[in-house]
């Protein structure tokens, strides 16, 4: 049984590095990583992974991209801060989210909410997902991402 290739959903969104189109990314690697919320302990772990080997990501011919449906302000802000080399996109209507089927049913102190599962993408050079992680825990994630994009070549 072969797999067939799923075209990566595209889009053009408003970023801390400007509007991003990711058909203009085609030739190169992208990661796509959804995020729950900036400046919350698991999301700033996991931006600082990123950052952490953003220079081999790069010298892989990755381009690393985090979305969350916070504002560019806030993303500004949090980017800032935490020195990330890297663009987040700002989704407040959740466009992006629905696109990649990352809003989830959570619950927290008993209530049940929609939010982002925490969720990472790696799309091909030719725009097409060449592996997907959902509900991801920050430990070790990133170096795994990491080796994906490495053994796409």
């Amino acid at each position: 049984m072969t797999e067939t290739k799923k075209l990566a959903p595209t889009f053009v969104a408003q970023s801390t590095a400007g509007p991003i189109d990711l058909v203009s990314l085609r030739g190169k690697k992208v990661v796509l990583y959804f995020y729950p919320k900036d400046n919350t302990s698991g999301c700033t772990l996991e931006g600082q992974h990123f950052t952490a080997l953003y220079d081999q990501f790069v010298k892989n011919d990755c381009v690393v991209i985090g979305v969350s449906r916070d504002s560019l302000k806030s993303h500004q802000n949090f980017c800032s801060k935490q020195g990330f080399p890297f663009a987040l996109i700002s989704d407040p209507n959740e466009a992006l989210c629905q696109a990649y089927d990352v809003m989830k049913l959570k619950k927290m102190y008993g209530r049940e909410y929609m939010g982002v599962e925490r969720s990472t993408f790696l799309i091909d050079r030719d725009g097409y997902l060449a592996q997907e992680w959902r509900k991801v825990k920050v430990p070790g994630h990133v170096q795994a991402v990491l080796d994906a994009v490495i053994a796409l070549g």
